[in-house]
This record gives C-alpha cells, structure tokens and sequence, in this order.
C-alpha cells in the first residue's frame, strides 16, 4: 500500500513538471498552422503578429488548454499584396482538429467552400460565411458536420440545390442560407431538425411548395421564406409552431386561402404574407386567438370579404397593413376608448366604406386612400393621414359623385352627396314627354331636313373650336362656385373648386410665411415662387405664389383643373387655394419634409465639412418605386393618358418616410389625340394643336415620360446628381462611357458605374443591375420601343425576375402577368442593344467633358467626364425623335418642384 501511494504522488510530480511542456508541444503544431492560414489569407501583421503568441495576443484567436478552438476575423483586412488575389484558400484549418467556431464574415473569400470542411472539422458548432462573395454548391458532405449548431452562408453568390443531407445536423439551431442564388425547392428532410429555432432562406430562387411536415419543427422561432418563388398553399401543418415569433413568406406566389388552423401559432408576433396571391375572406376566429400579434401584412393578395373587428381593437397591433386587396365593410364603432399608439395603418385601395371611425385615432400614420369612405374628417383622424380617392366631404382629391353614387347605389345605400343637396329629380314635365312620343316623331320628320342641315354645322363649328382648345387637353367635370374676385376659367376647363381643399385669404397665407419672406424661400420655381408656412393648426405647408405678370395667365387654373379630376397617392397633395388677388394666386400643398431626390440622394452632413450623406439602396429603390406608380396611374389609369412632361430629380418629392409624392404638375398635359382625330383634323382643315415651347417635339406622349424616367433611374445608379435635368446634347458622352457597362449577360459591369458613395457589398448588386438595365430600356432612342410604364412598375416591384429570367435564356415564367411585363420589357430592351451601341449626338454638341454638365455625388466630382472625338459626332445622326428636349428651357429645371 505504501509502494502505490508513493508511485501515485512521483506520477502527480511528473504531471506537474512536464505539463506546460506538453501544452507548448500542441502549440506549436497548431502554430504552423495559423502562421499558413495567416499566409494564405493575407492578414496583416497588426491582427496576427508573427512572433507574439496566437492564444494570448493575437486578434479573433481562442484557445482552450493550449488548442485552438475559436477563430474570428470577420471584417479583417488583409495586406495590400494580399488584396491583389484574394482567394479561399484554408486548408490549414484542417489541422485544427478541435475547432469549434470559425468566423470570416464580411471577409472577402472569392471561392467554393472545401468539400473536406465536412470530413475534417468534425468538432464545428459555428460556422459564419456571410458577406464572403463565396461562390459554387453547398457541398453534400455538410451533413457530416453532426455537432453543428449554427450556420451562416447568407449574402454570397451560392447556386445549386439546398442538400438533403442537412436533414443530419440534429443539433442545428441556427440556419441561415439568405440572399444567394439557390434553387429548387425547400428539403423535406428541414422538418427532421427538431432543435432549429431559425430557418431564414429568403432571396433566393427557391420553387416548390412549403415543406408539409414543417410543423414538426416545434422549437422553431423565426421562419422566413420571402422573396422566392414558392407556389402552393399554405401547409395546415403551420398552426403547430406554437412557438413561432416571427413569420415572413412575402413576395411569393403562394395561393389559395388561410388555412383556420393557423390560430395554434400562439407565440406570433410578425406574420408578413404579402404580395402573393392568397385570395378568399380571412377564417373566422383566426385573429382573436393571436394574442401576441403586433404586425400584419396582408397587403397585394386577393383577399376578400369583411375584416375582423379584433384587428382594429387589438392592443398589441402596430402595424396593419391590408392595403391592394377588395376587402369592404364598414370600420367598427367601438364603445369603449382605445389608447393612442405610434402605430401604422394601412388599408388603401379596398373597398371599406361608411363613416370615419374612433378607431382611427389609435394610430399615428394612416393610409385610407382609394375605398369609399364618406362623411367629414373627424378630429381624431391624423393631421397627415392619406384620404385620397374616397367620398369625403371638404376633402381635396376625392372620388367623382357619379363613381361615389353608383358604389352606395349597389351597395343599397344612400350617398351624402358630399354634404350637398341632392341632385333634382326628373321633372313632371319630362315624365309627361316620354307619354308625347308620338308627336316628337312626327315633329321630327316633319324637321328632319333642316335638322339635318343645323347638326352638320354645329359639329363642324364645335370642331373649329376644338381645335383651338387641343392644346389644354383636358376633360371637363361639373363645375362649382367660383371663389369670389378669381378669373373665370378659360374655355375648355371647368372647375369644381368645392372639391380642391380649403380656401385660404391672402391674410393667412402672409401670417403663415411671415409675409413671404426670403427666409421662408423655399425655390424660384418656373411656374410660380415656394415658400414654407405654417398654418394657424401648426401643419406645415408649401405655398406656390404664382405671379400672373411673369408667368402664363390661367397657370393656377390648369393645375387646379387637375387636382379636381384626378388623385392618386403618389401625387403631391393640393390642402387649398387662394384665388382672391388679381395679379397673384396661390397654391397650398402638404409639406415634404425630405425636399425633393434631386437634393436628397446626397447631401452634406455639415456645411463646413466634405462628409457626405448618401440615400441606402433599400431607399433609392422605394422612391424608385413610388415615382413608377405615380407615372402608371397617369399613363394608364386616366382617360385620356396624362404626361408629365417635367420627370426628373427635382420633380419627386419626398415625405418623412422617404415615400414619394409627384410635384412639378403644371406641365400635365393629355397624351395627344389618336390618328383618327388628326385626320378629321386635316379634312376639314382645323389648326393642329401644339405645345408651347416644343418646338416640334413631341413631349405630349407617355414615351418621353418613360425617357425621362430612364435618366432618374440613371441617376439613382451611378449617384451623379443633376442627370436628369441635363439636356441630352450634353449628355453624349456619358451615355458612351455608361451604356457599355450595361449588359443583361454580365451581372459585374454594373458594378464599374455604381456610386461609390452606395454600399451594396454583393447584397443588392443584383438589384441595382436590374434598375440598370430598365433605365437603360427606358433610354431606348426609338420611342416605339421603350417600354410602358405598367412594365417598368412591375420589373422595378421584381429587380431579381428581370436580370435573373432574363439572362438565364431558359427560365420559366409561372405566371402569365409575369410572363407579359418580362416580354414586353425586354421585347425592346433586345432591341435596344443595336440602338444604344452608338448614341447619336446633336449636330451642335461641342467638345466638352461630361463633367460641366452635372455634379457627381462624391467630393471628387463626376468620374464620367471625357473628350469627345468630333470627327466621329460630325458622323452622327442628329434627331428629335431621339433626344427629345423638355418643353420649357433647361436653365429653368432642377429645382424643387410643386
């Protein structure tokens, strides 16, 4: 016994002595291969001293017991020589036989991942790949990684299918594969992870259907599957994630209805599914028993049928979203007081109507624009709420009676009236004439002749003076009370000035913007001066003073006549008028706290400093957007087509939420008249209309909005300000040092154009190429081959189906809408490559670098200054056709426009 004891005390001294030497010797193996991993990635010596110890010293590096075990260099940089041929290159990470996390996000890793990262890091929990521009498959052999527990390959360039073997990775809590170029369709083997609490595979190119045992996966917390192209209905098996949070499947093409057993995801708080095509009424009892729930879009489906009183009532709501569906019904009038909250509400284009109600006052931004809502505005709607296209009283940009009368009608209701009389009902003497018909005939036969001979020459005086008014355009309405001391309206206008806001007096607009004064001066507009005010209520407001001495006369009045005939939420909103003074009127329009993109895209942090602050992409591509739906609504949704003839930067308006409103509307004109009233024209020999300062061109057709849209996207890419609202001759060679960067088979040249004040880092590059290759289609010389703007709304609301289907040759379009805006975008876009490959010049266009004619948004001005050779522009072909020129004079453009 003494013998055993004293050989276990000398054994414990040798572990005591040799120890450190033992750690040394594992060290040092483990060294050589954080000094190759070093090499072979470029690092720099600053994060990984070569002669300091790793474990102790170096940056990112974890070790436990003398091993490493954890290595983290996300957003190192890597040496100068080492930044010459980045590659992915780690193959000494297998001789880290105990690694348990390895962390390279935001590195640049230009490769495919190692088929032996399965076979060899057999200990990995973590590994974080995001940002890492990796390329290639996922390899199969992942599966073997069993004590994974967290995986991160979102933001790279992977394509291929999902592997089934991921169906191995029992302890996997984590998986986020987002924003790569994956197709095929969601693993059924995902539903075996029952310890996944994330799965976010979203922007990728997924089909297929949702997994049907995916409510299998019960530790499941967040689910996100958006912007895919996912068909199918929604599994029933959903309602058993009762510990689900967050749900997004947006941007899909997901069918049929909500499946009632949804209400088993008690835990949910987020549950976005819009922009599908989800149809049907909503199941009854579905939301009462989502208690958690604190956002829902439904928005851009086809849901029908009346909405659930609990969505309106419920507390824990902040955000309703259920805007772009044919929901109806009359809002709840709730009994009891409802909290006010900083909430969102969004029901616009439905069908709701009936009364505002007090459950409006519980959110702080409302939208209840384009349904049927009648009545006054009560005080507890939001100062700022959109009420556009409704059948409100007192109200600018409201529905026409006839379209108000004939909804309540159907819905066996009676309609206000907009708080007026009724109209008069048919007289006894018009009922007796119907029994009288007999003698009209014989009156009428007896007359025919000479009635005859009056027809004619009434229809070809109406014609004389039609053509004289061809150049206004415009449609007339009923027409109300002309305000006191205002012009009557010109011939062929007619006002309905009860429908255009309120009416101001000069004393109110004086004491709103301190009698008009230099420090209220917002621009000097070409149709009129703004100035900012603020309203006796404390709203701010934008005030067009128009002086009739420099201006048109009737320029308030044809932009009046507007805003009584259509409204859209896209259009800057006219609050009210006044029209007292003889030689100035004014205009009072909502405020836009964001000014225009012309001086929003870029702007200077500080005035005496160079820093500068740049609009994200997520933000260029909303006010992107929003301008395509406000050019749409006026190209396609009016009767006759209206042009905007002033599209530029300087002309979309933005509010506190960057969400875009379409100023500059005095230069509206309808689209000119089809080939037949031309030839009537020419037979009876009646003067054709012109538009002032045209000087021949046509500015009159949808096509030049489209061009001019072209150059607003141009400018949202590359940054440089001022594109838009730069005459074309100038523009020659910016076109020639652009357009060849843009090409739907090359997804990298773009990246040669971009702004370098922009940051995409791989994530939106796709999107940016998109928007690259509409604005170059838009920008087509030939108008006949530009796209209509209902396809370039479309290609902006999918960036990743226009370069993707396109480029791929073979891809297949599900859906026939898809299938008609992808056609008849790059219909002419194809077409477009011969006609952009030379960009005509004018005849008159000097040698001058691109530079001078506008202003790029970095501190070093514009990278797309050049010489022109002019022997080759003496070549070229000169035309209108081609470079069409805005009415109005250049020189007066590029200023914040109402």
């Amino acid at each position: 016994m003494r013998n055993v004891i004293r050989f276990m005390f000398l054994f414990f001294l040798f572990l005591l002595c040799f120890e450190p030497t033992f750690q040394q010797a594992s060290l040092r193996t483990e060294r050589v291969a954080l000094l190759n991993l070093r090499s072979s990635l470029g690092l720099r010596s600053r994060d990984w001293p070569i002669k300091a110890d790793p474990c102790s010293v170096w940056n990112g590096i974890n070790c436990q017991n003398g091993r490493v075990i954890g290595i983290n260099i996300s957003g190192f940089r890597r040496t100068r020589s080492g930044n010459l041929n980045p590659q992915f290159v780690v193959d000494s990470l297998a001789n880290l036989t105990l690694l348990q996390s390895f962390n390279a996000s935001k590195f640049l890793l230009p490769g495919v991942i190692p088929d032996w990262f399965g076979s060899r890091l057999k200990s990995l929990q973590v590994l974080d790949l995001r940002s890492c521009s990796i390329i290639g498959s996922i390899p199969l052999s992942f599966g073997n990684l069993t004590n994974l527990a967290s995986l991160y390959l979102s933001k790279n360039k992977l394509n291929g299918t999902i592997p089934s073997s991921f169906g191995q990775l029992v302890h996997l809590s984590v998986l986020d594969l987002s924003r790569n170029e994956l197709t095929g369709s969601v693993p059924s083997s995902i539903s075996s992870l029952g310890n996944l609490s994330f799965l976010d595979l979203s922007s990728n190119r997924l089909d297929g259907s949702i997994p049907s045992l995916i409510g299998s996966i019960r530790k499941l917390q967040n689910l996100n599957l958006s912007r895919n192209d996912i068909t199918s209905s929604l599994p029933a098996s959903l309602g058993d994630l009762n510990r689900l949070v967050d749900l997004d499947l947006s941007f899909n093409e997901l069918s049929g209805l909500l499946p009632r057993d949804l209400r088993g995801m008690s835990s949910l708080e987020r549950m976005i599914i819009g922009n599908n095509l989800l149809g049907g009424s909503l199941p009854e009892g579905l939301f009462t028993s989502l208690r958690q729930l604190q956002a829902l879009v439904l928005k851009d489906n086809n849901f029908t049928g009346a909405v659930p009183d609990v969505l309106f009532l419920s507390p824990g709501l902040r955000l309703l979203d259920m805007s772009g569906n044919s929901f109806t019904g009359m809002l709840p009038n709730s009994s009891f007081a409802l909290n006010s909250t900083d909430g969102t509400l969004n029901i616009s284009r439905n069908m709701f109507y009936g009364s505002l109600m007090p459950v409006i006052g519980r959110f702080r931004a409302v939208d209840l624009s384009g349904n049927y809502f009648e009545g006054g505005v009560p005080n507890f709607v939001p100062r700022d709420a959109t009420l556009e296209s409704n059948c409100l009283q007192n109200v600018s940009s409201q529905r026409t009676l006839a379209d108000c009368s004939s909804f309540y009608t159907e819905k066996g209701l009676s309609f206000d009236n907009f708080g007026e009389p009724n109209s008069k009902q048919p007289s006894l003497v018009e009922k007796t004439g119907k029994n009288n018909k007999r003698v009209i005939v014989l009156a009428s036969v007896l007359g025919g002749v000479g009635f005859i001979v009056l027809l004619v020459l009434l229809v070809m005086l109406v014609l004389y003076i039609g053509g004289k008014r061809a150049s206004r355009n415009q449609r007339a309405v009923s027409v109300g009370p002309i305000p006191p001391g205002s012009n009557e309206p010109p011939p062929g206008l007619s006002i309905n000035f009860a429908s255009l806001g309120d009416r101001f007096t000069d004393k109110q607009l004086l004491q709103a913007t301190g009698g008009f004064s230099d420090e209220n001066l917002i621009k000097l507009g070409h149709s009129g001066d703004l100035f900012h005010g603020v309203l006796d209520n404390g709203a701010d407001v934008v005030i067009k003073k128009i002086d009739l001495r420099k201006v048109k006369k009737e320029t308030e009045l044809v932009e009046l006549d507007l805003f009584g005939k259509v409204s859209h939420t896209r259009l800057v909103p006219l609050l009210g008028h006044c029209l007292d003074n003889e030689h100035e009127k004014f205009l009072v329009y909502k405020y836009m706290p964001n000014g225009d993109l012309a001086s929003s895209l870029v702007r200077k942090t500080n005035v005496d400093d160079e820093n500068i602050q740049s609009l994200d992409w997520i933000t260029r591509l909303k006010i992107a957007l929003g301008a395509a739906e406000g050019l749409a609504y006026m190209h396609h949704d009016c009767s006759p087509p209206l042009v905007h003839r002033d599209v530029q930067a300087s002309s979309i308006l933005l509010d506190d939420k960057f969400e875009v409103r379409l100023g500059s509307l005095s230069e509206v004109r309808a689209q000119d008249g089809d080939s037949h009233q031309k030839r009537m024209s020419r037979l009876l020999r009646l003067p054709q209309s012109s538009e002032p300062g045209s000087s021949g061109t046509q500015t009159s057709v949808c096509s030049y909005d489209v061009y001019c849209f072209g150059k607003v996207l141009l400018e949202l890419v590359t940054g440089k300000v001022g594109i838009s609202a730069t005459p074309d001759t100038q523009l020659k060679d910016f076109y020639d040092q652009t357009f060849p960067y843009i090409s739907i088979h090359d997804k990298e040249l773009v990246s040669k154009i971009i702004d370098p004040n922009l940051i995409v880092d791989e994530d939106f590059l796709e999107e940016v190429w998109a928007m690259a290759v509409v604005a170059k289609s838009c920008l087509n010389p030939r108008p006949s081959r530009r796209p209509q703007m209902r396809y370039i709304l479309k290609a902006l609301e999918n960036p990743l189906k226009v370069v993707r289907e396109e480029s791929s040759g073979s891809a297949r379009l599900r859906a026939t809408s898809s299938r008609s805006w992808n056609a008849a975008l790059f219909g002419s876009w194809r077409q477009s490559l011969s006609d952009l490959t030379v960009v005509p010049a004018a005849a008159t266009t000097t040698s001058r670098a691109v530079g001078g004619s506008f202003k790029h948004s970095g501190t070093s001005g514009s990278q797309g200054s050049g010489q022109n050779n002019s022997g080759e522009a003496s070549r070229r072909r000169h035309s209108k056709e081609i470079f069409p020129e805005p009415p109005d004079e250049q020189g007066e453009r590029g200023e914040y426009h109402y």
